[in-house]
């Protein structure tokens, strides 16, 4: 039977955010917090013979997310790009003026390759060459991935990077605010998803008015705040941000930011009991 555009497992072209994960001390207390709050179930990837886990994150048994082993690093939710060959596009960061922290190891399991980067301004991600592991399999519902959006104290060179590496395309949108927002854009993603898993975006987006080319988007370019370093920051898709937010906060997270409304978006952003920040968003087409 050929697969349907609703059947069919949910693919990443090159250079687009597919994956996301944290790597808390204690698992199980991460296990418990998000779970409480989006609504996850986990199950170990690893195989019974290997040493440690690698959790998935499921939402109505869709891969979500991932809790993998603690590493020295602080607490944080990482974001994944997608790559042809983790090889090759680790050499193509390097090139054009970052750094690899962890190189693809030689071979991997089933599930695909990683490494570890950061581009010039010291904003780390990852890249993933899936095999069996294909990405985030159901995104932008609630208690699922959104956006991953990159904080950066030097958005023309960052611009400059991410292009030459990934392709990617940056429009300025003002939405009213103090700061224009930053849409980045792989080309050819909405054409992608309208041929997978969403065919009725291009309706759907023209029905609210969104901005041309977003079908497209992939993430947005923030400026930094209260002193933050560049780094990559993960946003949650939720029903109601106000309850969410106390939800959230019932369960130990500390408030950081918000509420903060926009013509498309409710947010707010908390920190997890093991530190990693994150935001959620609630989306009110039209205010």
């Amino acid at each position: 039977m050929t697969d349907t555009p609703e059947t069919s497992p949910r693919t990443y072209p090159a250079g687009v955010p597919c994956w996301i994960d944290t790597e808390p001390a204690d698992p199980d207390a991460a296990r418990a917090f998000y779970g409480a709050l989006f609504g996850w179930t986990f199950h170990d990837a690893m195989p019974a013979e290997a040493p440690g886990y690698y959790l998935i994150a499921q939402l109505d048994g869709a891969d979500v997310a991932g809790i993998g082993m603690p590493s020295a690093e602080p607490n944080a939710w990482h974001t994944y790009l997608e790559v042809d060959d983790a090889d090759a596009a680790a050499h193509a960061v390097t090139d054009a003026g970052g750094a690899v922290s962890v190189p693809p190891p030689p071979d991997a399991g089933p599930g695909g390759r990683a490494a570890m980067v950061s581009d010039p301004q010291g904003a780390a991600f990852r890249l993933w060459e899936p095999r069996r592991r294909l990405g985030v399999q159901v995104a932008n519902l609630p208690g699922a991935w959104n956006f991953s959006d990159l904080h950066t104290t030097e958005p023309d060179s960052a611009q400059g990077f991410y292009r030459t590496v990934f392709g990617w395309e940056f429009d300025d949108l003002d939405f009213g605010g103090d700061v224009p927002a930053t849409l980045v854009r792989q080309p050819g993603y909405g054409d992608h998803l309208a041929a997978t898993v969403d065919p009725g975006i291009y309706d759907r987006q023209a029905a609210i008015a969104a901005p041309a080319g977003f079908a497209d988007a992939i993430a947005w370019l923030a400026p930094l705040i209260d002193g933050e370093a560049p780094h990559w920051h993960v946003t949650f898709t939720v029903a109601d941000r106000d309850a969410a937010a106390e939800r959230a906060l019932a369960l130990g997270a500390a408030d950081l930011s918000g509420p903060v409304d926009t013509p498309f978006t409710r947010t707010v952003s908390v920190r997890d009991p093991q530190g990693a920040v994150f935001t959620m968003s609630q989306f009110v087409p039209g205010g």
